[in-house]
């Protein structure tokens, strides 16, 4: 302190000089703030999306709704079109089915087997219907036992068509059948012939080969 004195220093200064020194605090960094305008912006971006979603989505479905109206509407006004196979057509000539045979040519298309044979003794050409006289199935033709056989339930029938096997209550039916003018064989599904009403007898129920 004496040689502070002897330097010519005041006693404040002295003190000044002999006072501890507080710490220097190191300032902190400032932190970057985020720019109010984006913060607006994705607030808005949400907000939208959170109220536009749903009317979005009742849009869609109203839109799916009217499509299905539409196309039920239509459809209504376009008329069901079922297409048939013609109850009459040709079948080629009678030549085409020798004696003692079945064809099954036309069974899938037209649902008749052509068949040459005899009955009562007469030699025949003529349409039987593909359709069991028990409940309706379709018989096949069993070529090495010469029957027709129903796999329904098990109906059984002759060539002639005969029932004589299982629940079938009657003989399989023929359909028309006639020599047309140009002489193929035409047959006429629109005309039955039942064997137990008598009506084999009847000219259009066959085709006599001489």
């Amino acid at each position: 302190m004496l040689a502070a004195l002897k330097e010519g220093k005041t006693t404040e200064q002295i003190a000044a000089a002999a006072a501890p020194k507080k710490p220097v605090t190191p300032t902190k960094p400032a932190r970057a703030k985020k720019p109010a305008k984006a913060d607006a912006d994705t607030r808005r971006n949400f907000l939208v999306l959170l109220v536009a979603t749903p009317f979005a989505f009742g849009w869609s479905m109203l839109a799916g709704a009217c499509l299905a109206a539409t196309l039920g509407t239509l459809r209504f006004m376009m008329p069901n079109v079922l297409v048939e196979p013609p109850s009459r057509f040709k079948i080629g000539p009678p030549s085409d089915y020798p004696a003692g045979t079945v064809s099954t040519k036309w069974k899938a298309e037209f649902g008749v087997w052509i068949v040459n044979s005899t009955y009562k003794g007469q030699s025949l050409v003529y349409a039987l219907s593909s359709v069991c006289t028990h409940l309706g199935c379709t018989p096949n033709w069993l070529e090495g036992e010469q029957k027709f056989k129903c796999p329904c339930h098990g109906s059984g029938f002759y060539i002639t068509g005969v029932n004589f096997e299982g629940p079938a209550p009657r003989p399989l039916e023929r359909v028309g059948l006639r020599v047309a003018e140009d002489g193929m064989l035409e047959v006429d599904k629109g005309v039955k012939f039942q064997q137990e009403m008598g009506q084999w007898g009847d000219p259009a129920s066959m085709v006599e080969i001489s």
